[in-house]
């Protein structure tokens, strides 16, 4: 490999809401994602705890509306987002879309 090839991304397994989702990323953005991921099993949780919710997709939704309510009340305040965070948060939720609409892994034969 020359010293201007990125390294080829590797297989990441994050569990929220106790499913498993396999992404992939880059070495230097993989505790990034994990952060991510437990970040969001939080809000999820939080969601879910309140009984108001059912489904793991609505769950999903009412979580991410919730994030991206926080993230435009922190933008109007004067902390606008830089655009690689945009971008970032852009490729996270691509991800997170992608294996959302992977049908589910099933145990057992």
């Amino acid at each position: 490999m020359s010293p201007t090839t990125e390294p080829e991304p590797s297989g990441v397994t994050v569990r929220i809401l106790d499913k498993d989702y396999q992404f992939g990323c880059q070495p230097q953005e993989k505790e990034g994602l994990l952060a991510s991921a437990r970040f969001l099993d939080e809000r999820m949780r939080e969601v879910r705890k309140g009984g108001r919710v059912i489904g793991t997709d609505r769950i999903a939704v009412v979580a991410a509306i919730n994030l991206a309510y926080d993230l435009l009340q922190k933008g109007s305040r004067g902390a606008g987002l830089g655009e690689a965070t945009v971008k970032r948060l852009a490729t996270l939720q691509g991800r997170i879309d992608a294996a959302l609409a992977e049908p589910p892994a099933r145990s057992g034969a």
